[in-house]
C-alpha cells in the first residue's frame, strides 16, 4: 500500500508583538494567518470500515487543527510571557480581551514550531504530521518538516 499525504488548509486572525524586535512588527499588530497542514499515511484498506480507502477523515484532521490551533489563537493577541508585554496583556484581558502568553517569541517560525507539536500529540499513530506552512502575508512564509526535525 502507498503512503499518501493529505493537506487540509485553515484560516484564523491573531495579533503579536516581537518585543526587542529592531523594526515595525515590535508594535502589536495583526494577520490574517493561512496554516496548510499536511499529514502522510496508507489509506484504509478494511473495505468494512467507514472511512475506506481515506488516510484520515478531513473532518477528524479538521477537528485536531481546530481545537489545538484555530479555535485558541483566532481573534487573540499573542506575546512572549517573559517579555514587559505581560504589562499590556494584563490590561487587555481585565478589559475582556483574548490575550495568549507563549514562551517563545511570537513569530511565525516559532509560532509553526509550536503548532506542529500541538498537532502531532493529537493525532492517532499510525498518521505522522509531514509539514506545516504558516502564512503570515500575501508573501510570507514559515514552513515546518518533520524530515528536518528528526
Amino acid at each position: 500500500m502507498s503512503n499518501i499525504r493529505i493537506t487540509k488548509q485553515f484560516s484564523f486572525e491573531t495579533g503579536h508583538a516581537l518585543y526587542g524586535y529592531d523594526g515595525k512588527c515590535k508594535n502589536v499588530h495583526g494577520h490574517s494567518y493561512k496554516l496548510s497542514v499536511t499529514v502522510i499515511g496508507q489509506p484504509i484498506s478494511d473495505t468494512s470500515n467507514v472511512k475506506f480507502g481515506m488516510v484520515i477523515d478531513f473532518s477528524d484532521l479538521k477537528t485536531i487543527v481546530k481545537e489545538e490551533v484555530v479555535d485558541a489563537f483566532d481573534h487573540a493577541t499573542v506575546f512572549n510571557k517573559n517579555t514587559p508585554h505581560v504589562e499590556l496583556a494584563a490590561e487587555l484581558k481585565s478589559r475582556g480581551h483574548h490575550v495568549i502568553l507563549v514562551d517563545y517569541q511570537p513569530t511565525s517560525e516559532n509560532m509553526v514550531t509550536d503548532f506542529a507539536q500541538k498537532i502531532k500529540s493529537r493525532l492517532p499513530n499510525d498518521i505522522k504530521l509531514h509539514s506545516l506552512k504558516l502564512q503570515e502575508t500575501e508573501t510570507s512564509f514559515a514552513e515546518w518538516f518533520a524530515s528536518d526535525n528528526e
